[in-house]
């Protein structure tokens, strides 16, 4: 494929229950989705189930914390504490719930979903800390999976503050986060564009990716911001460290009637330029902005057996927020999972799955 210019965790860990455990509901046909892409599977067994008394739902970011193992991050809603559960997974696939922690303030009280919208999450190297975006202000919050306490937060920009504190449009902030392998660098994406950067003519917005530096468990610091151009109407939503030269970029839409559109992409960061200083995106050249292939669209993926509760042009589709990569697989390509959040809803489909991809 050919590069393109943009175009477009109450308390503590608590104790274990009897954890889900793999169902009909997992799916392991496989196909190819593009020649870089091969479709492993889908599992359901994570959908409308509870643990600990704690809906399984609105999961809207993933970590793989070891070969059979992951974090994922709730979406919280109303007075629903902010929370992130283990998981137990696997790449045939199949996934299951190993544990909850309930993320608290510093005075020992939960977060809810009126005061902390949860999008992205990072698990820090040789900590047993996590980093998480809540974009409603937007902010990086530090915390311990000891106990859930906040113990820390990441500086943000007072431009990248949702107007009319900033620049930001609401909901359109931090969705994604993603560090790399040494600790050392954390890149957080937006949602959405900047007030003053807007989308151009074609509908391609004008993200912005800030880079942190620093070291993990640590204070860091913004070393940088790139400019990131998403495709025509899609919106930034997930990002993932491959090396010190590439990101994978996960881009969303849904519109109604029709369904969503998933597509994945390998983001390279060779030339990138900081554009700090640059007040608006508008005027500058495509050359500024990062590239980026198309790496698959979850569309041409096989059908693999799902059913979709509503109408979607692939019913394999579904509101996928989470993408993690994890270790290699047999013939060099790497284990990548993806994470629907059902925003605890009764048409859409928390859904788990597995691809093989080809990052080379």
């Amino acid at each position: 494929m050919r590069w393109q210019k943009p175009l477009a965790t109450a308390v503590v860990l608590t104790t274990l229950t009897t954890p889900l455990t793999a169902t009909a509901a997992d799916h392991q046909t496989g196909g190819a989705c593009s020649p870089d892409a091969r479709f492993l599977g889908f599992s359901d067994a994570l959908n409308k189930t509870t643990y600990d008394g704690q809906p399984v739902a609105g999961l809207s970011a993933l970590n793989v914390t070891g070969p059979h193992s992951a974090i994922a991050l709730v979406d919280n809603v109303g007075t629903t504490p902010a929370r992130v559960f283990d998981l137990k997974v696997s790449s045939k696939p199949t996934v299951s719930v190993d544990g909850i922690t309930i993320l608290k303030r510093p005075d020992g009280t939960p977060y809810t979903g009126q005061d902390f919208d949860g999008e992205g999450l990072v698990v820090e190297r040789g900590q047993r800390t996590v980093l998480a975006t809540s974009e409603r202000e937007p902010s990086i919050r530090r915390f311990r999976l000891s106990d859930g306490l906040q113990i820390g937060s990441l500086p943000v920009p007072a431009r990248f503050q949702v107007a009319p504190a900033g620049e930001a449009v609401s909901n359109g902030t931090f969705e994604s986060l993603t560090a790399s392998r040494d600790g050392r660098s954390v890149f957080a994406g937006m949602e959405e564009p900047l007030g003053p950067d807007g989308r151009d003519a074609d509908g391609r917005g004008r993200n912005r990716i800030l880079r942190y530096a620093g070291f993990s468990g640590h204070d860091y610091r913004v070393a940088a911001q790139y400019a990131y151009h998403t495709d025509p109407g899609l919106s930034l939503v997930e990002l993932a460290w491959v090396n010190p030269s590439e990101l994978v970029s996960m881009e969303r839409t849904f519109v109604a009637g029709v369904g969503n559109t998933i597509r994945v992409f390998t983001v390279s960061l060779r030339h990138a330029t900081d554009v700090t200083a640059q007040a608006s995106l508008k005027d500058v050249p495509d050359k500024t902005f990062v590239q980026k292939k198309l790496l698959f669209d979850l569309v041409n993926c096989p059908p693999s057996g799902a059913v979709a509760k509503q109408p979607q042009p692939n019913p394999l589709l579904d509101n996928v927020e989470a993408l993690a990569l994890g270790g290699h697989l047999p013939g060099g390509r790497r284990q990548l999972y993806l994470l629907s959040d059902d925003n605890n809803g009764a048409t859409q489909i928390t859904r788990f799955y597995s691809l093989a991809v080809d990052l080379h």
